[in-house]
C-alpha cells in the first residue's frame, strides 16, 4: 500500500516537472535562435547554436548515465533544475548590462547543455525507479506528451513573447520554470524501501534476458535516438523556413509550432487507443515513416503546408516517440537504465551534430525544402535499419529455458509414477475391498474407481486411482515376449 501511494504521487508530479523543464530548456534555445536569425540571417548561424547545445551532451551523456545509476536520482534531478535556473538568469543579466548577444547566447546554452547531459539519464532512471512496470506504457504516454509539448510550446511562447515584450523579460520568466520543476520533484519524496522478493517468474525470465542482449539494446537505442535528431534539426529548420525564407514574423512562427504542440497532445491520447491493438515496435516504425513523409511534403506548399504538415507530422512522431521510449525503458533493468538513456541521448546528439552540418550546408546552398528532404532521408534509413532488425525475435537463453523444460519433464514423470503406484496398490487390495463393502468399477480406458464408505455411514467418499491402460498393455507385451524367448 505504501509503495502504491508513493508510485501514484510520483506519476502525478513527474509529468508537470518534465513539462516545466522541457519548456525552460527550449525557451532558452528558441529565443537564442530567433536572436541569431535576426542578426545573421543564415541557417548555419542557427545550426552552430544547436551544435553548441548538442556537443557537450553527446560527449558527457554516457558518463553522466553511469552517475545516474550510482547516486540518488531524485537529488540529481533537483540539482540540475536549480543549476539551470541560475544559469538561465545569467543571460538576461548579460544582455541588460550591454553584453554582446552572440557570445552570451552561446555561453548560456552551452552551460545549460552540460546540465542537460546529466538531467536526461537521471530523470529517465528516476522514472524507472518510481513507476511500476505495468504502468510504464500509460505513464510514458503522458511523460513524452508533456516533454514534447513543452518543447513545441516553447516556440509559441518564445515567438509571441519576444515579439510583444522582448527577450529579457522572457528569459527571466524562463528561469522560474526550472524552479517549478525542482519543487515538483522535491514533493515526490524519498524512495521507500522495497520488500525483496525471493520468487522469480521463470516464464518471463527468458524474455527479459533475451531483450536485454547488447545487440538488441543498441537497436532500441538507435530507434529512440533518431527521434532526437529529427526534433533538434527540425527546430532549427522551421524558424529558418518561416522567418528567413517566407519573411513572416515570430508570431506566425509561434502559431505554426503551437499547432505542432496540439498534434503531440492528440498523439498521446491516440497512443493509448492504438497501443491496445498494436505492438510498440509497429507503432514506432510506422509513426516515424509517416512523419518522414510529412517532413518532405509540408515544405512544398508555403505557409499552408506548414500549418497542416507540422501538426500532422507531430501526431505521427508523438506516437512513435512514446512507443520507442517505452521499449527502451522496458528493455533495461533499474540498475542500468541511466546508462541506457545516457547512451541514447549521447548517440542521438552526436548524430545531430553531423546531420545539422549536412542539412545546414544543403539549406544555405539551396532552400529549406532540400534540407527537410535530407533530414527525412537520413531518418528513414535509421528507422528501417532498426525496425527491420528488431522484427526478428530474440532467442531465449538455453540455460533458463532448458531448466524450465527439465523441471516440467520431471514433474510429468513423477505424476506418472504416482498414478502407477496408486494403481498397483488398488489391485493388491482387491480381496479386502469386498469385505469392507468397497465398490469397484472399471471403465473402457482401464481406470479403476475405488469407492469407500465414510466412517459415519453417510455418502461415500470417492477416491479414484488411475492406471494407464497403455502401460498395462505394454507390460503384457513384455510378458509375452519373455514367454516366446523361454519357449525358444
Amino acid at each position: 500500500m505504501i509503495l502504491s501511494h508513493h508510485s501514484r504521487r510520483a506519476e502525478r508530479l513527474l509529468v508537470p516537472a518534465a513539462f516545466a523543464t522541457a519548456l525552460g530548456n527550449n525557451v532558452q534555445l528558441i529565443v537564442g535562435a530567433l536572436l541569431m536569425i535576426r542578426e545573421q540571417q543564415t541557417m548555419m548561424a542557427v545550426g552552430w547554436l544547436f551544435i553548441a547545445v548538442a556537443g557537450p551532451q553527446a560527449l558527457l551523456s554516457p558518463f553522466f548515465g553511469r552517475l545516474a545509476d550510482r547516486f540518488d536520482r531524485r537529488a540529481l534531478w533537483i540539482g540540475c533544475d536549480v543549476t539551470s535556473a541560475a544559469l538561465a538568469l545569467g543571460l538576461p543579466l548579460w544582455l541588460a548590462c550591454g553584453g554582446a548577444p552572440g557570445s552570451g547566447i552561446y555561453s548560456a546554452n552551452l552551460a545549460l547543455a552540460v546540465v542537460g547531459a546529466l538531467f536526461f539519464p537521471a530523470s529517465s532512471a528516476l522514472i524507472k525507479e518510481r513507476v511500476p512496470a505495468d504502468s510504464l506504457r500509460r505513464f510514458n504516454a503522458r511523460y513524452e506528451m508533456a516533454t514534447q509539448a513543452g518543447m513545441l510550446l516553447s516556440a509559441t511562447v518564445g515567438g509571441l513573447c519576444v515579439q510583444a515584450f522582448g527577450a529579457v523579460p522572457l528569459l527571466v520568466f524562463n528561469a522560474g520554470t526550472f524552479m517549478v520543476s525542482a519543487l515538483c520533484v522535491a514533493a515526490v519524496g524519498r524512495c521507500p524501501d522495497r520488500v525483496p522478493t525471493a520468487a522469480v517468474d521463470l516464464e518471463r525470465a527468458p524474455a527479459r534476458a533475451a531483450t536485454r542482449g547488447p545487440l538488441r539494446m543498441r537497436r532500441f537505442i538507435l530507434l529512440y535516438a533518431q527521434g532526437s535528431v529529427v526534433v533538434t534539426v527540425f527546430n532549427a529548420l522551421l524558424p529558418t523556413a518561416v522567418i528567413g525564407e517566407l519573411h513572416l514574423g515570430a508570431g506566425t512562427f509561434g502559431v505554426v509550432d503551437g499547432l505542432g504542440c496540439l498534434g503531440f497532445l492528440v498523439a498521446a491520447g491516440a497512443y493509448r487507443i492504438v497501443g491496445r491493438r498494436s505492438t510498440d515496435l509497429r507503432i514506432a516504425v510506422v509513426g516515424f515513416l509517416l512523419c518522414n513523409v510529412c517532413l518532405v511534403l509540408q515544405s512544398q506548399f508555403g505557409i499552408a503546408g506548414y500549418l497542416v504538415g507540422v501538426p500532422l507530422g507531430a501526431f505521427f512522431f508523438g506516437q512513435a516517440r512514446i512507443a520507442s521510449r517505452t521499449m527502451l525503458m522496458a528493455s533495461a533493468d533499474a540498475a542500468s537504465v541511466g546508462r541506457a538513456f545516457g547512451l541514447a541521448n549521447g548517440g542521438g546528439l552526436a548524430a545531430t551534430v553531423g546531420v545539422m552540418f549536412l542539412v545546414a550546408m544543403v539549406t544555405d546552398h539551396s532552400d529549406t525544402r532540400y534540407g527537410f528532404a535530407v533530414l527525412a532521408a537520413l531518418a528513414l534509413s535509421a528507422t528501417l535499419s532498426a525496425g527491420l532488425l528488431l522484427r526478428s525475435p530474440a532467442p531465449a537463453p538455453s540455460d533458463v529455458s532448458a531448466g524450465r523444460y527439465r523441471s516440467s519433464t520431471a514433474a510429468a514423470v513423477s505424476a506418472i509414477l504416482r498414478r502407477n503406484s496408486s494403481g498397483a496398490s488398488t489391485s493388491m487390495s482387491g480381496p479386502s475391498d469386498s469385505s469392507r463393502g468397497t465398490a469397484r468399477s472399471t471403465d473402457s480406458s482401464g481406470t479403476v474407481a475405488v469407492t469407500q464408505p465414510s466412517p459415519s455411514g453417510g455418502p461415500a467418499d470417492a477416491s479414484t486411482a488411475q492406471t494407464s491402460a497403455a502401460s498395462r498393455r505394454s507390460g503384457s507385451a513384455v510378458s509375452s515376449a519373455g514367454a516366446i524367448r523361454r519357449e525358444a
